[in-house]
């Protein structure tokens, strides 16, 4: 995440700060499983101190194979729907909940570029989903401009963003 701005780095930082505090305060462990950022949600996380507190695992599941084998997403999910899916994005969720020992699993499945896009899955396409004990698994769509380390970084946000979301209710 090197070529991030200023800005999307220090954004990053507040909100997984912000994340830290609110799960700590409430006694929770995350756990996160990634495609397209690669990492980079858990490098966000991990950058914070005393994260070790409140994170408790992350699944970097780049390949169809590694999304199968270390989180659960069944072959007929991934051929059916396509890995960049809603479907995906929940079963993704919900294996890193399940695998994990965590109360919240977050999920990031998308196409950052600059190739893989198609008509229906353009470049910036990503899907996330989020799976907590006892509550519904709540999933997002989302189209990203810019290139592959701004659509990256712009998942991170949104990620962060939308956790953060959710522990305010």
């Amino acid at each position: 995440m090197a070529c991030l701005t200023v800005v999307s780095e220090e954004k990053i930082i507040r909100l997984a700060v912000e994340l830290g505090t609110r799960l700590k305060e409430r006694q929770l462990k995350l756990a996160t499983a990634e495609s397209c950022t690669g990492g980079g949600l858990g490098q966000a996380i991990t950058s914070v101190s005393g994260s070790s507190q409140w994170y408790e695992r992350g699944f970097i599941s780049y390949s169809n194979a590694a999304k199968q084998e270390m989180l659960g997403v069944r072959l007929e999910t991934i051929t059916r729907d396509g890995a960049v899916s809603e479907q995906v994005a929940r079963e993704m969720a919900e294996g890193a909940l399940a695998r994990g020992r965590a109360d919240i699993g977050i999920a990031v499945t998308g196409i950052a570029g600059p190739e893989g896009g198609s008509a229906t899955k353009p470049i910036g396409t990503v899907w996330f989903a989020m799976a907590q004990k006892q509550q519904p698994t709540l999933s997002a769509k989302k189209h990203f401009g810019g290139d592959r380390a701004q659509v990256r970084s712009q998942c991170v946000i949104y990620a962060l963003a939308m956790l953060n979301k959710r522990l305010l209710t």
